[in-house]
């Protein structure tokens, strides 16, 4: 949902609107909100994404790790952040149709345009997902916007889900973002041809090898490259994060094990 803005009146929402927020699809969507028009916000983070290729705007921790999971499933085909709930007329009347109080500028009073966290483009259809802490919930004001929102997307005939931290898997999220930071080799100092010969040896080894642990693979491809201690590690992250080695996320990993061992793979 939108947070309070400094300042919002009818100017602002033209501008928005000429700029392109909320509009597009793929790598060309813009989200309504920034994280620069919360520049205070000590939450919001911005993140490369790889289903669209283009950089996220979210405002909050729980967004930022129900994110990656969005972002690493086989499911989702397009992700859209912040995204607008831009025909005012019928959201204000659904909200008057309900007996609540639709949210305006107290200055300007202009109506605030509301926002849903993810428009979810999946295998399955469209899936709208609202993400609030567990305590907000607590609050009826909370409760009354995210009851707008609901009956916007049923009007729609789209499903509608509010998701807490509760649902939200942080062993794999935190995996995932840890495995994105090698999603780039060149940033290790492997040129593109050293890479392709890095990571063919590497699948080699972990096809082929019957006693030796993960961790043990990760120096045996730096030896036989001559690469830093620590780049190992970093070609196993990248070749997981483009799944080409299928590991089970959703657990704690652990490097010490056999590399032939399924404990660590997914199924």
């Amino acid at each position: 949902m939108a947070r309070r803005m400094r300042k919002w009146n009818e100017a602002m929402f033209r501008r928005y609107i000429c700029e392109g927020r909320g509009q597009g699809a793929g790598a060309g969507y813009k989200p309504w909100l920034t994280v620069q028009d919360f520049p205070s916000h000590g939450m919001v983070s911005r993140v490369k994404g790889q289903t669209t290729g283009r950089t996220y705007h979210l405002m909050s921790n729980n967004e930022t790790n129900l994110f990656y999971l969005l972002d690493w499933s086989d499911d989702v085909l397009d992700i859209r952040e912040q995204y607008p709930l831009l025909d005012l007329s019928e959201v204000i009347n659904l909200a008057e149709l309900a007996k609540i109080k639709y949210p305006y500028d107290n200055q300007s009073g202009f109506p605030y345009v509301m926002t849903s966290d993810f428009y979810l483009e999946t295998t399955d259809g469209i899936v709208v997902i609202a993400v609030k802490p567990a305590s907000e919930l607590k609050k009826s004001r909370v409760l009354e916007k995210l009851e707008i929102e609901r009956r916007y997307w049923a009007s729609k005939g789209i499903r509608w889900e509010l998701i807490t931290e509760k649902e939200i898997n942080r062993t794999k999220s935190r995996n995932i973002e840890w495995l994105s930071q090698a999603n780039d080799l060149a940033g290790f100092g492997l040129c593109e041809e050293l890479q392709e010969k890095c990571l063919d040896f590497f699948l080699g080894m972990l096809h082929g090898s019957t006693n030796r642990s993960l961790n043990g693979l990760f120096v045996d491809v730096e030896r036989r490259f001559g690469l830093c201690s620590g780049t190992g590690i970093n070609i196993f992250k990248h070749l997981v994060f483009a799944k080409k080695i299928r590991v089970d996320v959703s657990k704690p990993l652990d490097f010490s094990v056999l590399a032939h061992e399924p404990d660590i793979f997914a199924t």
